[in-house]
Parts: structure tokens; C-alpha cells; sequence
């Protein structure tokens, strides 16, 4: 009997720990064929899974390998959708989406189509209101979905997004955001600062206003009431709310991080700006020289050359670090509002 405990606890026991900890991959190529846009997702869930974890040669980013289409997991779990910034991608936030998995959560990133990184059209970048729609078109796949439909709590959905998709998520709960003020923001020293994206240089003169007009005028309503909470990054285009009138609608439990050297998405006119205008949500903002940036995931020393603002942080700044206390904050908000 003791010799079989010593077996069990030697050999039986680390493996099965093991499998606990792994996370699942898998990729969903989905087609919104009414707005013509195809709609690349990732999704990662926790699995038993006992297969080693997959090794990508050259992988850019530092994360926790998974396992390519493991074995699903029993039970329904909470379902995160992640709304990356503008001229990312699905990927750019896995430290966030680990975070999740390991907690229990199964997680969904869209590529939101013309605003990646490999996928750049002009008018993609300038009409935000497209992207909600994205993550609501998705959240329907997956809960059609065969295999992972009976895995999702469907009263226990929230949504993350950074930057852009800082805005995004806001949306969903209800934010209606103005195309005047917008504009008339544009026109501005700081707006002119902030619509100038590193990611698509030259961008104001490749797009036509009457073509986003038209955009904007067509859009639908974009709260989904299906989703119970809302996690926004460093979320921009904060001078297109000027009033509480415009977020009302948001009922449900907001968190916003920001950055306080954050050059690309200032905290005076984007996340303390929605802070004050959504009532009852709640703000952290990372001290020091954390940056806008700060929030995409740690590059490999190799992937940091060259890679600038967008990998490399001011050297009192740990990355990692701040990512664990970013996680952390938003695992502790998923986790007590969807109960």
C-alpha cells in the first residue's frame, strides 16, 4: 500500500497537475457574409489534455504554450471575447488571455477585419463602431457552436478590449459614441496628436469622410445585452463621449486600467474621462512610465529589436509585471461579477 502511494504520488500525481494547468487552442475562421468580413478568432480553454503543449518556431511573443485542438473540458465555464487596439491582432493579448484560461475561462480573440496588423484598410481604421459588431457576430458562432456551445455559461459572458477595443467593449455595454464630437475633437492640437496612429502612418488621407459618414449612419444599435461585463485597457477615442447622456445605457459592471504615461491614449481624455461619465465604474491606473504599449504582450529578445515602443518599454518599467497586476485586477472583476 505504501509503496503504491509512493507510485502515485511520484509519478500518477505530477502528470495529472500537469494536465490541469494546460490550455487549449483552437481556431475558428468565421464570415460575417452581410458586412463582408471574415472574422478569425482564437479561442483557449482549459483541458485535460495530457499531449505536450505545441512549440511554434520564431513565435514573437512570450507565452504559455498550448495544446493545438486539445481535448475540451467538462462542466460550462465563463466566456471572456478580447477586442485587441488598432493595427494588432487576435494574439496580441494572449498574457491576458493565459491569465484567464488558467482561472478557468474560456477565452475568444477576433482579428477585426482591415485593423490588423498583417490586414491594414483605411477605412477599417476609422470606423470603430464595426468592430462591436464583430464581437457580437462571434459570440453568436460560439454559442451555435457544436462543441463549445454547451461549454459556455450563457449568463456568465464578459468582454476585455484594449485601446480601441477599450472602446469596443464599451459599446457593447451601451455607449453611444458621437461622430461631432469626434470630428470637432479631431481638429484639435491633442486630437490631430491623437488620431495620428503609429500603426497606419499617412492615415487622414486615405480614407473618404463621406464613406464613414455613410458608415456611422448605417451602423446598428451595438449594445449586446448578452454580455454581463466590461474590461477596458487603455481605451481610446474618449473625446467621441461628452456627456453621461451618451452612457446611460451601461448598467453592468465597467472596470478601466489605463496607463499614466500613456501618449497614444492620454488618461485625462480617455480612460478618466469614461471613468466620470460611466457611473459606477471603477479605475486603476498604472503608475510610473507604463505606457500604452505596455498592454501588448512581452516580445522575445529577439522579436524587440527593432519592434520599438510596441515591445520595448522605458527600462523601470517590468512588463511581465504589470501584466501579472493587470491579470490579476481583471481575473478578481470577471470572476465576482459573473458569479
Amino acid at each position: 500500500m505504501f509503496k503504491k502511494l509512493i507510485f502515485i504520488l511520484l509519478y500518477i500525481y505530477p502528470l495529472f497537475a500537469l494536465a490541469q494547468d494546460q490550455i487549449g487552442e483552437r481556431t475558428f475562421a468565421f464570415n460575417d457574409t452581410a458586412r463582408h468580413r471574415p472574422l478569425k478568432t482564437e479561442v483557449w480553454y482549459p483541458t485535460n489534455d495530457t499531449r505536450k503543449p505545441d512549440s511554434i518556431p520564431g513565435y514573437p511573443f512570450i507565452h504559455i504554450p498550448t495544446v493545438r485542438n486539445a481535448s475540451l473540458p467538462s462542466g460550462v465555464h465563463q466566456l471572456i471575447l478580447i477586442s485587441h487596439g488598432t493595427g494588432g491582432g487576435r494574439m496580441t493579448l494572449e498574457w491576458l488571455a493565459d491569465a484567464l484560461v488558467q482561472k478557468g475561462f474560456i477565452v475568444a480573440a477576433v482579428d477585426h477585419w482591415g485593423n490588423t496588423y498583417d490586414n491594414k484598410i483605411a477605412i477599417d481604421f476609422v470606423t470603430p463602431w464595426e468592430r462591436p459588431q464583430d464581437i457580437s457576430f462571434v459570440l453568436t458562432q460560439l454559442l451555435n457552436d457544436k462543441d463549445f456551445a454547451p461549454l459556455i455559461d450563457k449568463n456568465r459572458i464578459g468582454a476585455a478590449g484594449f485601446s480601441i477595443g477599450g472602446y469596443t467593449v464599451i459599446a457593447l455595454a451601451g455607449g453611444q459614441i458621437s461622430m461631432d464630437a469626434l470630428n470637432k475633437f479631431s481638429q484639435t492640437p491633442q486630437g490631430v496628436k491623437e488620431f495620428t496612429l503609429p500603426e497606419f502612418p499617412g492615415l487622414k488621407k486615405a480614407f473618404n469622410p463621406a464613406d464613414v459618414e455613410a458608415s456611422f449612419k448605417n451602423c446598428p444599435d451595438l449594445k449586446d445585452n448578452r454580455i454581463k461585463a466590461f474590461f477596458a485597457m487603455c481605451p481610446a477615442v474618449g473625446q467621441g463621449f461628452t456627456n453621461r447622456d451618451q452612457l446611460k445605457r451601461i448598467t453592468s459592471p465597467v472596470y478601466i486600467v489605463g496607463a499614466q504615461s500613456d501618449s497614444i491614449a492620454p488618461i485625462k481624455t480617455n480612460a478618466i474621462h469614461y471613468q466620470n461619465l460611466i457611473k459606477g465604474s471603477k479605475i486603476y491606473i498604472v503608475p510610473g512610465k507604463a505606457a500604452h504599449y505596455t498592454f501588448l504582450n512581452e516580445g522575445t529578445e529577439a522579436a524587440k529589436h527593432g519592434a520599438g515602443p510596441f515591445l520595448n518599454d522605458d527600462p523601470s518599467v517590468n512588463r511581465h509585471e504589470v501584466h501579472q497586476q493587470v491579470a490579476k485586477i481583471a481575473v478578481d472583476f470577471f470572476a465576482t461579477t459573473l458569479k
